[in-house]
């Protein structure tokens, strides 16, 4: 297969990857129905050695050969309220081709951290769930506002865009009858550290575009329709470069070989340029918001800010982004607790001190 890799740093017998004895059947077995809803742990509650039996969405599979040559099933499996890692010994091949990715599986077996592995679920059982067994909204991360709340309010921030050709323009993207605002309204803004479900590109999208319109006001020199334009429209690309699965997002091959940044500049370019006499100066402006977004080379961005609206734009953006990765911490974090554990995207933990008191 052309996902198999070689695992030359495992043993079988190593003690965190040992395989576990399959759990004893209750004398009264229930049907899977019922063994999911009385059973089932979200992601965020389990803790070391709890027995695990419910339905979970594949969001990554990987199949793995130990040292001898046998294979091994490594999966990301997750619900709305996380992920977690689980490992499968046995009939490798058969359940990696039952568990494509995006799949809702029914998991049992057992929830175990080692300071060596880390936590993972390992697995005794696995199979398709069945109709009924789950909700969609249990397994694919929520937006807390509703895609009507969403539109309306962008709809009402368009209104606010006077220049008519950068109005026409927005129009191409936004317009309820355009190709792609259908889309736009559905798609996820990340694959994992902010907004990543459905609405959420719209979510974070009109967020930006909101804060960039309130802070133009505040500087001068800043030209509030450009900087607005260039905000709804600096993230177009992931149109492209994500899927719309919401149990599994995941990058496009477009975007893998292209990059978000691109798609958008190449998409936005093709748009202006089907509009007749489109004054040069302004496609500059909004293209460079685009090109520029990311803020450095390192980040993605083949070129750096170099207008106000840039500037303004991408430290929006990168604070809308950090922003939601609180959002993310706080949705995952267990009952009781008040610090997440150490976030890439932040570079350290969060706190809530509404937890705390």
């Amino acid at each position: 297969m052309a996902e198999q890799t070689r695992m030359d740093s495992l043993f079988a017998g190593e003690p965190a990857f040992a395989p576990v004895e399959p759990v004893p059947a209750p004398e009264a077995v229930p049907t899977p129905v019922e063994a999911t809803t009385t059973a089932r742990v979200a992601i965020r509650d389990l803790e070391d050695g709890q027995r695990v039996r419910g339905v979970y969405a594949v969001r990554g599979r990987e199949l793995r050969r130990k040292r001898n040559g046998e294979p091994w099933l490594r999966m990301t499996v997750g619900d709305a309220t996380g992920t977690a890692e689980a490992v499968c010994w046995d009939d490798a091949e058969v359940r990696y081709a039952l568990c494509g990715t995006g799949t809702p599986i029914h998991v049992s077996g057992v929830f175990e951290t080692s300071e060596r592995w880390g936590a993972k679920i390992k697995v005794t059982e696995l199979r398709a769930a069945e109709d009924g067994e789950y909700e969609l909204n249990d397994l694919a991360v929520p937006s807390e506002v509703s895609a009507e709340r969403l539109e309306a309010d962008l709809r009402d921030l368009l209104e606010t865009v006077r220049n008519v050709e950068l109005r026409e323009l927005l129009d191409l993207f936004f317009a309820p009858d355009s190709e792609t605002w259908n889309r736009f309204r559905d798609a996820p803004a990340a694959k994992t550290f902010h907004q990543a479900y459905r609405h959420g590109l719209l979510e974070h999208t009109l967020s930006v575009a909101q804060a960039v319109s309130a802070a133009a006001n505040f500087f001068p020199g800043i030209d509030r329709d450009i900087a607005v334009t260039g905000a709804l429209l600096h993230d177009i690309g992931k149109l492209l470069a994500y899927n719309d699965d919401p149990l599994a997002i995941d990058l496009t091959d477009a975007g893998r070989l292209q990059g978000e940044i691109p798609l958008g500049y190449y998409t936005v370019r093709r748009a202006i340029e089907d509009i007749p006499g489109f004054d040069p100066r302004l496609a500059q402006c909004v293209l460079h918001i685009i090109l520029s977004h990311h803020g450095s080379l390192e980040h993605g961005s083949p070129v750096t800010p170099a207008t106000r609206e840039a500037v303004l734009v991408h430290m929006i953006d990168n604070l809308g982004g950090r922003l939601g990765s609180f959002d993310r911490l706080e949705r995952q974090l267990p009952e009781g607790e008040s610090w997440s554990g150490f976030d890439r995207a932040l570079s350290g933990s969060a706190w809530f001190s509404e937890r705390a008191a």
